[in-house]
């Protein structure tokens, strides 16, 4: 994303930043903006899916990987407990104290950033987490490769850095406080594997996530003689709109009604059994949901092995069952990204599907 001009329509899709253009172009603004320079500057990536969706809140497996697209923040740390946010996307800034933040307080942007030092404030106080930040993002927004989750874990490494008592703080930890305030603050119920991603991702590498523990496996891309395209459909999507709470929701019922702590739990041969089959029918779309989910689980696994043994041509049927089963079972597909995957198998693509957790509302992405 750029900043746009007046009365002109943004770009949605740039190549990757140039890291010494940013860090000299964002330090300038910054100075600009508070009449200091700032401590430094951190960048997290955006991230997109291979395969292994609606998985990660259900215990599952995914297999995602860093995207070059950076969200860049440039922070100064405060030591009054105040928060003044403001990007180089954004019009509006916000100014408040840490103190002040709370659940839907700021909106928009800044609920990401003051999130996470409402979260780590819980551990070091809030007089310690004051902060100035200039954003300056350059992942696609609202295009399913987590802008959101690559600017909230840029502001968490500045603070891990910046603050005395965070700075031996894990990793798994970082995750887990901008997971929260996504949740908690910004009112967008994701699961986790963004964050992971986005703080954990290995060059020139996938990462197998186990969303049970959070355990992740670096996993290398041996199909050298194939390129995996990330195509826009600019059909947009946000978290908070409500579906993906919704189906997120039809699982806990439906893991609570079979008795057991998580989807991953359940065998995917159960699912012909009678008595998973009558209990699933008293939860609205019960069957087909969970159907998605444990049989995603397995593809998440078998992909895994084709690319070891270099199966390109099975690696593709796993990705394009991925697409049938979020289209039909979970339905979180539209017209466009059912669209860009017919197109891509008819121009010779070996598989081909949506990435990210698309919406109902006709806000997916692919």
């Amino acid at each position: 994303m750029s900043t746009s001009t007046e009365g002109a329509e943004p770009p949605r899709w740039l190549r990757p930043a140039v890291d010494p253009e940013v860090a000299a172009g964002l330090s300038g603004a910054f100075r600009d903006r508070f009449g200091r320079s700032p401590d430094g500057l951190w960048a997290a990536p955006g991230r997109v899916n291979l395969i292994g969706e609606h998985t990660d809140y259900n215990g599952g497996y995914a297999l995602p990987l860093a995207l070059p697209h950076r969200t860049y923040a440039a922070v100064r740390r405060r030591d009054d407990g105040r928060l003044r946010l403001a990007s180089l996307q954004a019009r509006e800034g916000w100014e408040g104290s840490v103190d002040s933040v709370a659940a839907g307080r700021p909106q928009g942007w800044a609920a990401y950033v003051a999130g996470v030092a409402h979260v780590l404030a819980e551990r070091v106080g809030p007089g310690q987490v004051g902060l100035d930040v200039l954003v300056d993002g350059h992942v696609p927004l609202g295009a399913g490769l987590s802008s959101s989750a690559a600017l909230s874990c840029s502001v968490a490494v500045a603070l891990r850095d910046l603050v005395p008592g965070l700075v031996d703080l894990p990793v798994e930890e970082l995750v887990a406080a901008c997971v929260r305030a996504e949740n908690e603050v910004a009112g967008a119920a994701t699961g986790g594997m963004d964050q992971t991603v986005s703080l954990r991702a290995v060059d020139e590498h996938l990462l197998l996530l186990d969303a049970r523990d959070f355990t992740v496996v670096p996993v290398a891309w041996t199909l050298p003689g194939h390129e995996l395209l990330v195509v826009d459909t600019r059909a947009h999507h946000s978290l908070a709109d409500g579906q993906y709470a919704a189906r997120r929701t039809t699982c806990e019922r439906a893991a609570a009604a079979l008795g057991v702590g998580s989807l991953r739990e359940l065998d995917p041969a159960r699912l012909q059994d009678a008595d998973v089959r009558r209990v699933l029918a008293d939860v609205p779309d019960g069957m087909a949901r969970v159907r998605h989910v444990v049989t995603e689980n397995d593809r998440v696994l078998d992909l895994v092995g084709a690319l070891r043994e270099q199966d390109a041509a099975r690696a593709g049927a796993l990705m394009t069952a991925s697409h049938a089963s979020l289209r039909d079972d979970y339905e979180v597909s539209c017209r466009e990204l059912d669209l860009a995957v017919d197109a891509a198998l008819g121009a010779g693509a070996l598989g081909a599907r949506m990435t990210g957790e698309g919406s109902a509302a006709r806000q997916s992405r692919w």
